[in-house]
């Protein structure tokens, strides 16, 4: 009998731990303005109305490497829903290593390179770091380190499920 009340416990906790924070908890997200691959801005306040995936990553991160083409199918499945995708490059060396590689990869979501001050104002410490931005501009999820898939993807879909 307490196998099964701790098995539901771990249930309950890992369910809680999957959903986005309470709507009148979260804090907006600091604003940016950074030139995609092309030159035009990329604004997360021009997503007000969308729910916003935004990944810190690398091309050396081998963690974000595992975890980009989830993103895209993510930007696929969810993108007519109201999702959209920013990928933060943190590559030193700028669009010299980000361009060739979304190339490569052909990545179907907008990536900006990041600075030290935006890591700083969003708390990136390590990488890969994503979080959900709601319709309303505010941070309903922060993760450090590689996403659950499936976890990942229940948060966005409730997130979505929000007016």
């Amino acid at each position: 009998m307490w196998r099964k009340r701790a098995n539901l416990r771990i249930a309950l906790v890992a369910t809680c731990l999957a959903l986005p924070a309470a709507a009148e908890s979260r804090k907006a997200a600091p604003g940016f303005t950074l030139p995609d691959s092309k030159g035009a801005p990329v604004s997360p306040s021009k997503y007000k109305g969308k729910v916003v995936l935004l990944n810190f990553w690398a091309t050396w991160c081998h963690g974000c490497k595992l975890e980009i083409p989830w993103f895209m199918d993510f930007q696929k499945e969810y993108k007519r829903r109201g999702l959209a995708v920013i990928g933060v490059s943190m590559d030193e060396d700028g669009w010299k290593s980000v361009k060739p590689y979304i190339r490569e990869k052909q990545l179907n979501y907008r990536v900006v390179i990041g600075n030290a001050d935006l890591a700083k104002q969003y708390g990136l410490e390590s990488m890969p770091m994503t979080l959900l931005i709601d319709r309303h501009g505010k941070i309903a999820a922060s993760h450090a380190g590689v996403v659950d898939r499936e976890a990942f993807a229940s948060e966005i879909r409730a997130l979505l499920a929000e007016p």
